[in-house]
């Protein structure tokens, strides 16, 4: 029996939110683990803590382009893939993939990096999505759900459990900055609207995650057409 394809964009927030998060890699080493008889599991990693410290630190030292900014967020979401490939090894195919549209053939796990100037991981799992033809990408990030704006300004932000494509991107604008911190990168919601796919957002609590996998209701938002 074929198994299904899940694409899990998991957020550097996550990963290195300060110090790297060693417990909830072993949990999330463990769940995947445990559910790679069933699904093929695609996992990107974002850059987290760890971009945002080299972003400050090159521009507080000279002038900057925006090309060289995304390049630095690039290879820190590099590390953390190979991060993942290392506690993964032994399921895990070999090499860490940067190219989201190159044909690999593998078993269980897959784990991919940055690509390219221009976008976020979020752009590469939804390429990643249409190469494997999955239709559902889940995002795992600080925060449990969307909100109609940034929870840790507001105090009034209402969390949103469903919406659709075009009510998200009011949230989250059309424009793409190196080290922005949003709930999906705008590039990647247009690419994701147009192929009709589903977005779920997760918080790093990681039963809702297994819920999903069973197909139970779980604590999280779900944007779609």
């Amino acid at each position: 029996m074929k198994k299904e394809v899940i694409i899990i964009s998991l957020g550097g927030s996550v990963i290195v939110p300060d110090n790297i998060d060693v417990k909830f890699l072993k949990k999330f080493r463990a769940l995947i683990k445990s559910y790679s008889r069933k699904y093929k599991f695609v996992l990107i990693t974002g850059g987290g803590k760890t971009c945002r410290r080299y972003l400050a630190a090159a521009a507080n030292a000279a002038k900057l382009y925006a090309e060289d900014l995304d390049w630095l967020g690039i290879h820190a979401t590099r590390l953390n893939g190979h991060l993942l490939r290392t506690i993964f090894r032994d399921v895990a195919y070999p090499k860490v993939i940067r190219n989201p549209t190159k044909k690999v053939k593998f078993d269980k796990v897959l784990i991919a990096a940055g690509w390219k100037p221009g976008a976020s991981t979020d752009y590469d799992a939804v390429l990643l999505a249409k190469n494997f033809k999955a239709k559902t990408v889940i995002n795992i990030t600080n925060v449990d759900w969307l909100h109609d704006k940034d929870p840790k300004k507001y105090k009034s932000a209402k969390k949103i459990e469903k919406i659709d494509w075009k009510g998200f991107k009011k949230i989250i604008g059309d424009k793409w900055i190196p080290g922005m911190n949003t709930p999906f990168d705008p590039v990647a919601t247009k690419i994701a609207q147009r192929e009709k796919m589903k977005l779920i957002l997760i918080g790093k609590k990681l039963g809702n995650l297994k819920k999903f996998l069973d197909g139970k209701k779980f604590a999280g938002s779900v944007i779609e057409n």
